[in-house]
């Protein structure tokens, strides 16, 4: 059964606003067209990595009485206990388009406040080592999502401090490696060979395909968000993890994003 969202739901200043009016009905419904969730199914903090695999994977290994809530396009969503408390998993896909679509359905008709990102980067700058955790304070971008904003200048996409906070007091507890700063969220994998180098030049971290999205839509529906990232490989120096060490490494990023996320 569908349920329709009502006018509460809408604000002032969009309620005259022709291209919000002119979305399909879809919109305004439960469940959506990505999600097969009802509403209550998903907790109020959310983390998103990438791969909806590996949200089974978190699920599995750190969750308990565990329920999967969604698995339309094989996007992976779970519920379950982390130390008796309530949080859910789930996937996000690759790419700003892809992580926009689910943040932004979660936020705006599902009630969650707070979405962690957990995931894989490049590290770009060269104090930055191999399983080291990097933590988005900021996100650079070299996507367009911006433009749908009709700014009159640019956007500086950010986490929320609270959230970024116990994240950063946690990983200290647990001595990992931790950097805190600038990531770059690009739309593209395979760059041209100069680009990093020139992100790096103006103090960039690392480069992943998500944060500046997701740090968006947070702003956009005033809710909170945090990109908490495991560094997989060095692209100007070639250097990478296999996938066993990764394995072993996110489990980390996992701890602290699920410490973070059951602290709020």
């Amino acid at each position: 059964m569908k349920r329709y969202i009502n006018d509460s739901t809408i604000e002032d200043g969009e309620k005259g606003n022709l291209n919000f009016l002119s979305y399909p009905s879809f919109m305004y419904t439960l469940p959506t067209p990505h999600n097969s969730a009802k509403l209550g199914e998903i907790s109020e903090t959310v983390l998103m990595p990438g791969d909806p695999l590996r949200a089974k994977f978190i699920a599995e290994k750190f969750l308990t009485d565990v329920k999967c809530f969604t698995s339309v396009r094989n996007m992976l969503g779970f519920t379950g206990l982390y130390k008796n408390k309530r949080i859910s998993i789930m996937g996000s896909g690759m790419g700003i388009p892809s992580i926009g679509i689910y943040s932004y359905e979660l936020y705006k008709f599902y009630g969650v406040e707070n979405i962690i990102r957990i995931g894989s980067a490049g590290a770009i700058n060269s104090n930055i080592k191999l399983r080291d955790i990097v933590i988005a304070m900021g996100a650079c971008t070299d996507s367009n999502f911006m433009s749908q904003y009709n700014l009159g200048g640019t956007f500086a996409p950010i986490a929320d401090f609270e959230l970024l906070k116990k994240a950063y007091d946690f990983s200290s507890e647990l001595n990992i490696n931790t950097h805190v700063g600038n990531v770059c969220s690009s739309d593209v994998f395979y760059s041209e060979p100069d680009s990093l180098k020139k992100w790096d030049k103006m103090g960039v971290l690392a480069v992943e395909m998500e944060a500046a999205g997701l740090y968006a839509n947070a702003a956009r529906l005033n809710k909170k968000a945090l990109c908490i990232l495991t560094i997989s490989d060095c692209p100007l120096n070639g250097l990478s993890l296999t996938s066993d060490e990764r394995q072993t490494s996110f489990c980390n990023m996992v701890e602290i994003a699920l410490n973070t996320g059951i602290n709020i």
